[in-house]
């Protein structure tokens, strides 16, 4: 025998409240009381009650999801990222619902097009490498609100850092300490990222009046590890790293072939994740708080969609050198 289906109004009769109030109780609306809310939600669990969010949806025409997608969840950087997305986004009432594009412009099309199904509010995107430049015009003609995080189109909503202010801070610093045989390691992919990574140490090298020298490997620690590895001591004596993981894989690399960084060869990160400040030794990097651009990027998609036809906002977060052992500056100048 097929059992009825608990409705609100059911829910309301048991909680003693009038049918609005059960009703902004479920959505945990902040203006009832929190006993008020308590009451209705022990009321709804007693009598097991499901919100029905479909049927919510069809009366506001949202569904308060988000789309996330992200270009390598496996890199931890991503990781901070998405909890500050997540948080954010909680906070505004939003739940998220994380893919994993894995770099492939294929498989983010199929994302796009579940997320569409859902459908989504809205949708925070990393593009994939090869993604092509026409996905933002067609978002826009799925009437699909969305914004760029890290990586970015030329126009739109988006959200990451100064990608060659990064770079040009960290050869900066390896220029003070006197290197002038400085590498740039990583950033085989072609995207917006790596483009202005590498811009930012070309342009500080340039203006030094020095060569700047491309170590291409994709963001890797054991790719990085191997090309690390087989420098020779003719080679670069500083790198500037695309990011913390391929600084990590040159860490490594470098002490198997019997060279210290810091000592022999100076190492500069980008990102600041977690582990950077308890990696052997300590990496000196370009902080650019992954946490903080995911909520800016949570900001700026919510300003799209609560008024699509303002101005865009793009957040370029400012970047900071953090110096830790692995450039070798406090030797330097103990010496």
């Amino acid at each position: 025998m097929k059992m009825q289906r608990i409705r609100i109004k059911d829910v309301a009769r048991e909680a003693g409240v009038a049918l609005s109030t059960a009703a902004l109780a479920l959505r945990d609306d902040s203006k009832l009381r929190e006993e008020t809310r308590r009451v209705v939600r022990e009321a709804a669990a007693r009598l097991g009650y499901v919100y029905d969010r479909s049927a919510a949806m069809m009366r506001s025409g949202r569904s308060h999801t988000i789309g996330l997608l992200v270009c390598e969840i496996t890199n931890p950087f991503y990781a901070e990222l998405t909890a500050g997305v997540e948080e954010a986004l909680d906070q505004a009432g939003y739940v998220t619902m994380l893919a994993n594009t894995a770099e492939s412009a294929e498989r983010q099309r199929r994302m796009l097009e579940r997320f569409r199904e859902q459908p989504v509010d809205g949708v925070l995107i990393m593009p994939a490498t090869g993604t092509p430049a026409s996905l933002s015009e067609e978002l826009r003609a799925w009437q699909l609100p969305h914004a760029t995080v890290v990586r970015s189109f030329r126009r739109g909503a988006h959200a990451g850092p100064d990608n060659r202010a990064g770079t040009r801070l960290a050869t900066e610093h390896l220029l003070a300490l006197g290197h002038r045989r400085i590498a740039f390691l990583g950033g085989a992919a072609k995207n917006s990222v790596s483009t202005g990574r590498w811009e930012g140490y070309a342009r500080a090298m340039a203006r030094a009046g020095l060569t700047p020298e491309h170590l291409p490997c994709r963001t890797d620690i054991g790719e990085a590890s191997v090309v690390a590895e087989a420098l020779t001591a003719k080679g670069p004596t500083a790198l500037v790293c695309f990011n913390d993981s391929v600084a990590f894989g040159a860490g490594m690399g470098l002490q198997r072939g019997g060279r210290m960084p810091g000592r022999d060869v100076a190492l500069v990160g980008f990102d600041d994740v977690r582990e950077a400040a308890h990696w052997y030794p300590p990496l000196t990097t370009i902080r650019v708080a992954p946490h903080v651009i995911g909520q800016a990027a949570a900001r700026v998609l919510l300003h799209r969609i609560t008024d699509p036809a303002a101005e865009p906002l793009r957040e370029i977060l400012p970047p900071a050198l953090v110096i830790r052992e692995s450039c070798g500056a406090q030797q330097r100048r103990a010496a």
